[in-house]
């Protein structure tokens, strides 16, 4: 049995010669890519010119990973999941053994004692070190925490996937307590606000959009044009007729809705590349008028000072109210009350969205669109009337848009036309396309990890340490995008969750794989 496993010296040879190979390959491809992104950067000397700033050293970081990376996985990974395949067919192991022998009992109560004492006497031990070791404790505890969870989800990964839904929405209830329990009230802000809302409005906005790319097929490029009209509605009216956010909320998304159908009618002959390139036109055409129109929309200057939401009108946040939220049940003032308030807000909006985008799935309008997504003769052919399903497709997508845009010019307070370019749109489709086009709880996930790991990046200061005191990991998070889609194209070509349920089925119902479905849509 050892002799089947084990491989001849010259195969050895033949390996490392191989994985060499590839790795100066390697080497060099990221070389071509990175030398004009990380290798030179432009910046701006005391005489304000413009001056061309040489990083060779962060280039050859760069590039020793992208060579030692390919190297190891030729080398080494390869051949060990190879051998492990074999090794579990004639021993009869389960394909996760590896996964087992990973979890092993004692390693994860190491983790969790290190986790636990790191987590009450982290900041302890981090005064008592010196101050270059202080990040890699918070890195030490963060990944034992990661190690735990990791190590709870997959021993429970059948019951977390038979109850997912309910299990989220019981974490995402309880997330802003535990938050306030372990920061404090202040500290929990950045958790709260950077992590929770600005995660929920991309959530809300990719589903909204899921509407018109994963259910209709209609690829949208100009998305972010309805995301402007929800924040810019809400933020005029609000300054100049004084409205309230509960009336506003409702008026923002049917004004969005107006401009989705608006959008709809001049594209219903087009489709693929000329649907996308008139939607992006839409998109600038909207961004543009915002700058340019200057007597309403103020320009590049945007519109400041608008007001808080309030709940229901019975209680405001603002501090000089007398019905002030804090004042009136007595607390300690802090504006964690305001975002605590605005995450449950957005929390319940995206279980709107998720509960309309799911029974307009099972009615006869869902069908329809599926069916103009798979095929739009064959639609018109059953007498379906694509005109308004098109229409209602665009309007309900928009819609959406407009109660995510509204509802970030509430948590902002601010607009400007800055916040409502192209990228915005690039990023929400490419959240839809990762997720699993047609999939609610794959979006979701992408949304977590794309919009989260954004955010985890201005956290991670341990990374000046390895790649220089001037290096700013966030200003790198579309390389890192980019990175994200091509390892999950290529591990997951259908996106994060591949399948999806019929709207309409017969005696039972099925799951049906992404690849059974056209283009992957599933």
């Amino acid at each position: 049995m050892a002799n089947t496993t084990s491989t001849p010296a010259g195969a050895d040879d033949n390996l490392m010669a191989r994985a060499l190979r590839e790795a100066f390959y390697a080497a060099l491809v990221a070389l071509g890519l990175f030398v004009l992104f990380v290798g030179l950067k432009t910046d701006q000397n005391i005489l304000n010119e413009l001056i061309l700033v040489q990083r060779w050293g962060l280039l050859a970081i760069f590039v020793a990973i992208a060579a030692v990376g390919r190297f190891l996985a030729v080398a080494y990974i390869r051949p060990f999941f190879a051998r492990q395949k074999v090794t579990n067919a004639i021993t009869g192991l389960l394909p996760d053994s590896v996964a087992t022998r990973f979890f092993r009992t004692p390693m994860v109560i190491a983790a969790a004692v290190v986790a636990i004492v790191l987590m009450f006497a982290g900041e302890t031990i981090a005064a008592a070190v010196p101050v270059s070791l202080a990040p890699w404790v918070t890195m030490i505890r963060a990944m034992s925490i990661i190690y735990v969870l990791a190590f709870g989800f997959f021993y429970f990964r059948a019951y977390i996937a038979a109850h997912f839904n309910m299990l989220a929405i019981i974490a995402l209830i309880i997330y802003p307590p535990v938050m306030v329990y372990f920061f404090g009230f202040q500290g929990s802000l950045k958790w709260v606000d950077n992590f929770g809302i600005q995660i929920l409005i991309y959530v809300m906005l990719a589903w909204g959009l899921n509407i018109v790319v994963g259910l209709a097929g209609l690829l949208d490029l100009g998305y972010v044009a309805f995301y402007a009209v929800g924040a810019y509605s809400y933020a005029l009216l609000s300054s100049y007729l004084g409205l309230s956010f509960w009336v506003l909320l409702p008026l923002a998304g049917i004004l969005a809705a107006l401009w989705g159908i608006v959008l709809g009618f001049p594209v219903l002959r087009l489709k693929g590349d000329y649907l996308a390139i008139v939607t992006l036109a839409f998109g600038e055409i909207i961004r543009l008028v915002l700058i340019n129109w200057t007597e309403v929309t103020k320009g590049t200057f945007g519109i400041s000072g608008i007001a808080k939401a309030s709940v229901f009108g019975i209680w405001s946040f603002d501090v000089s109210a007398p019905n002030n939220f804090a004042k009136v049940f007595e607390l300690p003032m802090s504006s964690a009350y305001y975002k605590i308030f605005l995450f449950y807000l957005a929390l319940a909006l995206c279980m709107l969205t998720a509960y309309v985008t799911v029974r307009l799935r099972r009615m006869p309008i869902g069908r329809a669109w599926e069916a103009l997504r798979e095929d739009e003769i064959a639609c018109r052919s059953l007498g379906i009337n694509t005109v308004t399903t098109k229409l209602t497709a665009f309007a309900t997508g928009a819609m959406f848009g407009g109660f995510a845009g509204s509802f970030f010019a509430v948590r902002q307070g601010f607009v400007s036309p800055e916040s409502f370019v192209f990228l915005e749109s690039a990023i929400i489709l490419a959240i839809v396309v990762l997720g699993g086009m047609g999939s609610l709880v794959g979006i979701a996930i992408a949304a977590t990890v794309m919009i989260g790991g954004t955010e985890l990046l201005r956290e991670m200061t341990i990374l000046k340490q390895v790649f220089g005191p001037d290096f700013t990991p966030e200003l790198y998070r579309m390389l890192i995008f980019g990175l994200a889609m091509i390892v999950v194209m290529v591990w997951k070509p259908r996106g994060f969750v591949g399948s999806r349920e019929p709207t309409a089925f017969l005696r039972e119902s099925k799951s049906v794989s992404g690849s059974f479905t056209k283009e992957g849509h599933g």
